[in-house]
């Protein structure tokens, strides 16, 4: 349990790339709630699950619970899946990427 839990931080937090401050600030911009799934036209999924990964990325490691590794998971897998579908064009404005940040990571960022 112990070496899954280590797997899955150390997999989070290389790929979520945008520091709790980043991420906050970039939640807040109109790209940010426009992009992803949208249930019955309330925040989307990914605008939801960057909350909580700012959340994450506050608590002390000691602090993170079961539901928290279980969130982690979900991100890793997200992430994963998304930058596998990269698309061909510039991805600098584009759905792709305001989609990938919300879940904390940055398709540009160095690193």
């Amino acid at each position: 349990m112990a070496d899954e839990r280590r797997e899955v931080d150390e997999t989070f937090r290389d790929l979520v790339n945008m520091t709790p401050s980043q991420l906050e600030k970039w939640l807040g911009t109109d790209e940010s709630q426009e992009a992803g799934q949208h249930k019955d036209g309330g925040e989307s999924t990914g605008h939801a699950s960057g909350r909580r990964i700012v959340e994450i990325l506050r608590k002390k490691k000691g602090d993170l619970s079961d539901a928290d590794y279980a969130h982690m998971r979900k991100v890793n897998g997200y992430i994963r899946r998304h930058l596998a579908q990269r698309p061909s064009q510039d991805v600098r404005d584009s759905r792709w990427r305001h989609s990938l940040m919300n879940w904390g990571h940055d398709p540009l960022a160095g690193g």
